[in-house]
């Protein structure tokens, strides 16, 4: 299989963003796509999608995504919206991914949903998680895999967002999500 060409992203986001808001299904962009809106752009293969569905929008946005060309296992996302997780959902004819990822009811999530910001990428209109946001999700996934490329974005987004950054709002969860060592080492008390 050879890889999802860049260009071909938007149209793939657009038709899922269209989805989403047909189905009454809210959504957040989250991972590197947000990252990248707030930091410095970089290659992903994936998009991430945080998405806050009812049991009913979950199944009208199932058979949206059902009339695309689109890979998906309804199955899967039925379990994982019961367990919280996620699925997949592939473009057949460009190889191109979403993760849809159900908001978890922890007070991180709720409060990271409710910060989401309008935005525009590769052309789409959406919501996207703020940069406070991002760097704590992305600080949750460092922690998790001990990625070098989580801890990279976040730098980015520390250094591209300067004086706009909240470090107030990323103080009042670091020790909740148990991240602030990392945090400090990745950026410093400074």
């Amino acid at each position: 299989m050879t890889e999802p060409a860049a260009s071909e992203a938007g149209p793939f986001l657009g038709r899922l963003i269209g989805a989403l808001d047909q189905a009454g299904v809210p959504h957040m962009l989250a991972g590197s796509f947000a990252s990248s809106v707030h930091g410095a752009p970089r290659t992903t293969r994936d998009i991430d999608l945080v998405i806050a569905p009812t049991l009913e929008s979950l199944e009208r946005l199932l058979t949206l995504l059902a009339g695309e060309d689109f890979y998906f296992d309804v199955s899967v996302a039925r379990e994982e919206f019961a367990r919280r997780g996620q699925f997949n959902v592939i473009d057949s004819a460009t190889a191109w991914k979403a993760d849809l990822i159900f908001r978890r009811a922890r007070a991180f999530s709720r409060a990271e949903f409710e910060r989401r910001t309008p935005v525009t990428v590769l052309g789409v209109g959406l919501f996207v998680a703020t940069a406070e946001d991002t760097i704590l999700a992305k600080l949750e996934w460092a922690n998790m895999s001990q990625s070098e490329q989580q801890l990279r974005d976040i730098r980015e987004v520390v250094e591209t967002q300067a004086e706009a950054l909240d470090r107030s709002h990323i103080d009042s969860w670091l020790d909740e999500l148990g991240v602030r060592d990392l945090w400090e080492t990745t950026i410093g008390t400074s």
